[in-house]
């Protein structure tokens, strides 16, 4: 039986198909290492870096909570990010994952302002059936 498995000394190549399943999902830039060592940054398909870390990374293992903010410095300076702890069973980080915090540069206003419309219109479909 195969299988995978995330601990604190994970590789790159241990975490990449975890990262790789993110970056599928979203098609966003992903990110991500272990505490103990540098992991991976996906973008646009490709792995570009097998020797990834960055400041937000770090600051989501230290502070063991999820971060949303713009970095300073990095592969990703002045681009909105979020990045989010993996917790063992004690809630320990072990791992940190981040992505490309592409909601915080949309106008969820106008995206959402419809929103009412498009539910009563699901519903008198739903109705209608």
């Amino acid at each position: 039986m195969s299988g995978l498995r995330i601990s604190e000394d994970s590789t790159s190549e241990e975490l990449l198909p975890f990262a790789k399943m993110v970056h599928e999902l979203l098609s966003l830039p992903v990110t991500m290492r272990s505490k103990n060592r540098k992991g991976v940054r996906l973008e646009r398909g490709n792995v570009v870096d097998r020797d990834y870390t960055g400041p937000v990374l770090e600051e989501a293992l230290v502070k063991n909570s999820v971060i949303h903010t713009i970095p300073d410095r990095g592969a990703y300076k002045g681009i909105p990010v979020v990045v989010a702890p993996i917790r063992d069973r004690k809630g320990n980080p072990v791992a940190a994952i981040g992505i490309v915090d592409v909601v915080s540069t949309i106008d969820l206003a106008s995206v959402f302002g419809n929103y009412p419309q498009i539910v009563r219109q699901v519903e008198e479909r739903k109705s209608s059936i």
